[in-house]
């Protein structure tokens, strides 16, 4: 009997945020995956260290997940992935990928997950909190109120015309392109916060855009709303 893989969201960096079902797969899982190479470096799996001593006396297998826009390689590397947690699943065990926040939301994993499913395999997401969710608690504001619209953005594309949208702006994901986004946002007047790690021990908050550096952590998010 196949295996099934569970996309599991352990949420943004505090491991209090990780959920009771989240952990119990993880506990009753044959193998625990994670985007990247080593143990030691994943954000994920030390999110879950701090609450689940016992992940490193599990079978831990790094998936590689290159930061690259190039979709030759993105396809090779996803493909690859996806070989893995097949071999596994073909041996009836059960597999929890660990991923940052929420897997539904711009998670690395979905591609693997795509992948699984169409080979025919059992797969389940078990959702985690969502970054923006937990940055608006952590500022102690709301996201969006009575008719506002919310409007998700991968910053590190073109964020001009998204910016004129409506509502409540969450900028994700800026990486390089922070400068780009920082500009932008002082030249067009917009109120906008900023968390780095939110969460982690090194978290960082910005009150404006122009306390915003203009290089930051990979897990940087900001919120752009009309009054802040």
């Amino acid at each position: 009997m196949n295996g099934k893989l569970y996309g599991i969201g352990v949420g943004p960096g505090d491991p209090e945020l990780l959920t009771l079902k989240a952990l119990r797969i993880i506990k009753a899982s044959h193998v625990v995956a994670f985007p990247g190479e080593r143990m030691k470096d994943s954000v994920a799996c030390q999110i879950v260290l701090q609450v689940y001593k016992e992940l490193k006396e599990k079978v831990l297998i790094g998936i590689t997940m290159p930061m690259t826009k190039d979709a030759d390689k993105l396809e090779e590397s996803h493909k690859e992935g996806a070989d893995q947690i097949e071999e596994l699943l073909k041996q009836g065990k059960q597999v929890a990928f660990l991923t940052l926040g929420d897997p539904t939301v711009y998670s690395t994993y979905l591609y693997i997950h795509k992948k699984i499913k169409e080979r025919g395999y059992e797969t389940e997401i078990v959702s985690g909190i969502p970054s923006f969710c937990a940055v608006s608690a952590r500022l102690n504001i709301g996201l969006v109120e009575k008719a506002e619209a919310l409007h998700i953005i991968p910053a590190s594309y073109e964020i001009e015309e998204a910016l004129d949208l409506p509502g409540t702006k969450v900028l994700m994901k800026a990486g390089k392109n922070m400068k780009e986004v920082k500009d932008q946002l002082i030249r067009r007047n917009k109120n906008a916060v900023m968390i780095e790690k939110c969460g982690m021990p090194d978290e960082k908050i910005y009150t404006s855009p122009e306390e915003i550096p203009e290089e930051s952590s990979y897990y940087s998010l900001i919120i752009v709303k009309e009054t802040i």
